[in-house]
């Protein structure tokens, strides 16, 4: 069975699988995420999630499946499959919401979505800084979408919505190791920038339509 709402930035269709390589350079993104940050979160914690989804589904029926075909087949009963599957895909998303021209406001329809599902893009601000800096422990905040219905979205390590159905459209990282070198505990300054200076409307506006 395939997923419902994929993603094709995100998505990988062969094994062996790789890390595939960030949409910008790692320096692109300062002053508000560091090179630094980037050489730990792509090169060893993404990486390391690679590495390891290969090495559990070498010679296996999964190393047949794609990506996201991995994420939905293995949920409910192959634990180390699926959270590094996941995170696989979680963290190839996570580059693509970013960007060097990111923040300032969504425009066109998929502006006119936020304000029909959040009331304002105000209320859209608040509820997604509300999911990021209340999740407990480590994981994700996300903006999907069902039927053009938007809606915020938190989970847990490597839960991922596709498993539930939704179009991703944007997907901002909560594990320190996405911002503690350069923000510390600080999570709520971290969204802050993250909404502020690097999310990729485009990238959002481009899920909502096609994907």
């Amino acid at each position: 069975m395939s997923i419902k709402f994929g993603n094709s930035k995100a998505d990988q269709k062969n094994y062996p699988f790789q890390l595939p390589e960030l949409p910008y350079k790692d320096t692109a993104l300062e002053p508000h995420m560091s090179a630094e940050t980037f050489s730990f979160h792509h090169k060893k914690h993404h990486a390391a999630y690679v590495n390891n989804l290969n090495a559990l589904i070498e010679d296996s029926d999964f190393a047949k499946l794609s990506l996201e075909e991995i994420i939905t087949k293995s949920k409910d009963d192959k634990p180390a499959i699926f959270n590094n599957a996941a995170q696989v895909w979680n963290h190839s998303f996570f580059w693509h919401s970013m960007s060097p021209k990111g923040g300032g406001k969504p425009k066109g329809e998929l502006m006119q979505a936020i304000e029909s599902s959040f009331g304002n893009y105000e209320n859209f601000i608040s509820e997604f800084k509300a999911a990021a800096t209340t999740q407990f422990g480590s994981g994700w905040a996300w903006l999907v979408a069902r039927e053009n219905k938007l809606s915020i979205i938190k989970t847990s390590n490597a839960e991922t919505p596709i498993t539930e159905g939704y179009k991703t459209l944007i997907n901002c990282d909560v594990w320190e190791h996405a911002y503690y070198l350069d923000y510390q505990n600080r999570r709520p300054d971290y969204v802050s920038v993250f909404l502020e200076n690097l999310i990729n409307w485009d990238f959002a506006d481009y899920n909502f339509k096609n994907e």
